[in-house]
């Protein structure tokens, strides 16, 4: 079963001034998949505790997806991509070439998205967006590829 981590970085759900309706429709969604959410939190745009959360959750081996929710688009606090690329030991980047070519379809601005995708040790990080619907459009773009990616990056998977 594929563990995964939802991190959902927002300065006003981390506040507690908004619901984290994208963590909730991510949680949801990643559960229909059968997937195991083995944690789930919420901080806030400050690039230093994005790193350091991300380095905590992918250093344990126990998970093998994080998801991040917000902060990939153009606001003066949005922050994540940067701190995801620094952490990262091996960028992949069809996989939010893949989301944004997808979410295209249905909103021009889908583009602004700045979210990357990679590896650190043995662990998928994906940057999602912070809206309700672009986080469904953008999971329900690549979500087909992720138990495989799981089970190439364990070496789980040979190829013929």
């Amino acid at each position: 079963m594929v563990s995964v981590a939802i991190l959902t970085i927002s300065d006003s759900r981390s506040s507690g001034d908004n619901q984290d309706v994208s963590g909730d429709m991510l949680s949801e969604n990643i559960r229909k998949q059968g997937f195991d959410e083995v944690y789930r939190g919420i901080i806030s745009d400050d690039k230093k505790k994005i790193e350091e959360i991300l380095i905590q959750l992918s250093d344990d081996e126990k998970i093998d997806v994080i998801f991040t929710t917000g902060g990939t688009g153009l606001g003066p606090r949005d922050c994540t991509p940067e701190a995801t690329k620094k952490i990262l030991d091996l960028e992949i980047p069809g996989i939010s070439e893949a989301m944004r070519i997808e979410t295209r379809k249905n909103a021009d601005t889908s583009i602004l998205s700045r979210g990357i995708a990679g590896l650190r040790k043995n662990c998928l990080i994906v940057n999602l967006p912070g809206s309700p619907k672009a986080v469904l459009e953008c999971l329900d773009s690549i979500i087909s590829v992720i138990g495989h990616a799981v089970e190439m990056i364990s070496g789980r998977t040979l190829h013929e």
